[in-house]
């Protein structure tokens, strides 16, 4: 009776050291943060078992897309969309069933796919690794049995940059191919020979440096090319620098327990994200380039982008078609036989109105007339188009190739497009515009290389006559408008300063404008203030759509209209990686805020 007692008293002490022994194998087999030499992680384990860091921040397993298609990856575990930094097997997913990641006993961490054929490794097999291990930093590395590192992710980036891990002349970020693929695209963050940090469009046949500014030399972009390091970090506070100088910081810079990652996204942009450990969303906190536009390649070869403030816009220029549905990585191709146009001066110009295109000049004139211009496109058989533009001083490019087509109300560019004189053209062609009033026939036109145009006969002299007073008459009427239109102007908006025109012709081409009710909810009632001035108020607002905002409201100074449009003209007139991004506005009555 007394053996039986002790063993009931002591029943329930056992029951507990029971339960936390089995609780304590199922964590294991659910998350830890070491794989020990001999171990594996499988595809079908992969819902189940994986490394995660000690802190939780990371986790790397095996990642799906799809039905039967996995990477072995590293994500942030607190993610809402699942934000994948690294891949091992980017361009090679394995399949679902059988699929497995071994630490061999040769210390080497191999990944498999069903059928036994290596996808990747680390290429360890001589260090003898004891062990796989996640960090919090996100890196995993390969440790030796007395704990130094022997192989390490960070050295290896896919398309994403962390905190403290150095980025370096041998290595390069290379952007995903589209929205939810994961496959190698055509943009690139890479040191170029001079140690230059850029970001370059570079797919097999065309490659074009659009970051920094390439109409502008090194020292231009604040840069230098005098170092020999070659290198650059994202510190845990959210400042970059590099060893060329660059350097920029996040919009929330100083705080060490923000999440952060520098990314080249899929389409060739390149942010600074800190995420809300409340929402599990990502914010953009810096970025290279304002303008998504001026991302060369963004709409692929021939393909336009037209400039809006929130998303750009692909197009294809008339008698174009996309490549390939859906796809802009592809570009647009021509409806007509290019390689004929290329070879015969028996051509004609497809004119596209405020359309310029970077790069692949084959000739640059200054001053030229547009007819010169043509010529020149006309006389080099490697000329597909030709840009011209009317400001201070006319300027005429040719060009060898359309890529980089970009459109905005600042462009006061026209490209004429060479076409075959015998295809059929739906739209605007250079000398069709007589056409359309005089209602010449096709025949009738003839572009060479010589003369414009040719009217045969005494019938086209006639035409002639018809065409001019048609156009005297035109003219007379549009000159009548512009007069009447100026004494409107006068009389109604006589003392409305130029400043302020400038404000509203900044705001209809760019801004959104927001009702003073909008910004009061978004910032529940201007409660959380981020930093005070001379000038006014900043505070912090989430958008309908999410979108974490700065709003100031601005002070008395600027209750007169004059110094309010004034600002927004200046603010939306400057584009620099060190400023954050205006959305909108807000002018109501005496409420003043920029978003």
């Amino acid at each position: 009776m007394r053996h039986q007692a002790l063993t009931f008293s002591n029943f329930p002490t056992l029951l507990i050291c029971l339960l936390v022994s089995l609780f304590t194998s199922f964590e294991s087999s659910e998350s830890q943060n070491l794989l020990q030499r001999g171990s594996s992680l499988s595809v079908e384990d992969s819902s189940h078992v994986y490394l995660t860091s000690p802190d939780k921040t990371f986790t790397c397993g095996f990642y799906s897309l799809g039905e039967n298609a996995y990477w072995f990856s590293i994500w942030f575990t607190n993610s809402k969309d699942t934000t994948v930094v690294w891949m091992a097997n980017r361009e090679r997913p394995v399949n679902g069933k059988g699929s497995k990641v071994f630490l061999q006993k040769n210390g080497d961490l191999v990944l498999k796919d069903v059928d036994g054929s290596v996808i990747w490794t680390t290429n360890t097999s001589s260090t003898g690794a004891d062990r796989a291990e996640l960090l919090d930093s996100g890196n995993l590395v390969l440790k030796d049995i007395d704990g130094n590192t022997l192989w390490q992710s960070f050295d290896f980036p896919t398309d994403t940059l962390l905190p403290n891990q150095p980025f370096t002349w041998r290595q390069k970020l290379v952007s995903r191919s589209g929205p939810g693929a994961f496959a190698s695209g055509y943009f690139s963050l890479y040191f170029n020979d001079e140690n230059v940090l850029r970001l370059i469009y570079d797919d097999p046949d065309i490659s074009s440096v659009y970051w920094p500014n390439p109409d502008y030399d090194v020292f231009q972009n604040g840069r230098t090319k005098y170092n020999s390091s070659g290198v650059a970090v994202l510190d845990g506070r959210g400042h970059f620098l590099s060893s060329d100088k660059l350097q920029f910081s996040a919009l929330d810079m100083g705080d060490f327990r923000i999440k952060r990652r520098l990314t080249i996204d899929y389409d060739g942009n390149l942010r600074l994200y800190s995420l809300n450990n409340v929402t599990g969303l990502w914010m953009v906190s810096w970025l290279a380039l304002l303008q998504q536009c001026q991302v060369h390649g963004v709409c692929g070869r021939n393909g336009i982008c037209t400039y809006a403030p929130h998303k750009p816009k692909c197009s294809c220029p008339p008698e174009f078609e996309l490549t390939e549905q859906g796809n802009w990585n592809e570009g647009c191709k021509p409806k007509f036989n290019r390689n004929f146009t290329l070879n015969s001066k028996q051509v004609k110009f497809i004119t596209v109105p405020k359309v310029d295109f970077w790069g692949f000049d084959l000739n640059f004139t200054q001053p030229s007339s547009k007819e010169d211009c043509m010529k020149l496109c006309l006389d080099d058989f490697r000329c597909e188009a030709y840009t011209y533009r009317i400001t201070e001083q006319a300027s005429c490019f040719t060009k060898s190739m359309l890529f980089n087509g970009h459109s905005s109300p600042d462009v006061w560019t026209t490209t004429y497009i060479k076409v075959p004189a015998s295809y059929n053209v739906a739209g605007l062609v250079s000398g069709i515009k007589f056409k359309r009033i005089c209602k010449l026939s096709e025949s009738n036109i003839t572009v060479g290389s010589s003369s414009m145009y040719h009217f045969p006969g005494e019938s086209g002299q006639k035409l002639i006559w018809i065409c001019i007073y048609s156009f005297v008459f035109v003219l007379g009427a549009i000159e009548f408008l512009v007069l009447l239109s100026g004494w409107w102007l006068l009389f109604t908006r006589l003392g409305v300063p130029s400043v302020v025109e400038d404000g509203y012709r900044a705001l209809s081409s760019q801004f959104r404008r927001f009702s003073h009710s909008e910004l009061k909810k978004a910032t529940q009632k201007f409660q959380e203030e981020l930093g005070r001035g001379a000038f006014g108020v900043v505070y912090k607002g989430v958008l309908a759509d999410e979108r974490v905002v700065a709003v100031k409201r601005l002070g008395d100074i600027y209750q007169g209209e004059e110094a309010f449009w004034a600002e927004v003209s200046t603010i939306g007139k400057i584009y620099h990686m060190n400023l954050v991004r205006m959305w909108g506005f807000c002018s109501e009555a005496s409420h003043k805020l920029l978003v």
